[in-house]
């Protein structure tokens, strides 16, 4: 395994074990799970990372939204399916299709860290 793909791995790990973390019935940013596992400003890997799962359940990717409150996905590749998800937890969406983030966005408890997993 090449360094940048074990670099890439150990991300994208990291990224889903804070994610795991984000309770039913809340949501998360991209921007705030890269902060949260270490990666400050890659929101993007966060989305790479979400979308390089291929279908897994273990994690709750629904609980995942962009900084305005949305939905990112188109609704042809699992928009639908993403807010269903999220309505079932309990989380409301306003006509704009966008969810309070004040309301509904996760806070988590100061000194907060996902584990570096072992190599």
């Amino acid at each position: 395994m090449s360094p940048a793909t074990r670099s890439r791995s150990t991300s994208y790990l990291r990224i889903y074990a804070t994610v795991k973390r984000v309770p039913r019935g809340r949501v998360a940013t991209y921007g705030q799970i890269a902060r949260l596992a270490g990666l400050p400003g890659r929101a993007r890997q966060v989305g790479y990372a979400l979308h390089a799962m291929s279908g897994s359940t273990a994690v709750p990717w629904q609980r995942v939204v962009n900084a305005g409150g949305r939905i990112s996905l188109h609704p042809m590749h699992g928009e639908i399916s993403q807010r269903i998800l999220l309505e079932k937890e309990g989380v409301r969406f306003d006509a704009g299709g966008r969810i309070s983030l004040s309301k509904y966005g996760w806070r988590p408890r100061a000194g907060f860290s996902t584990a570096r997993p072992r190599s």
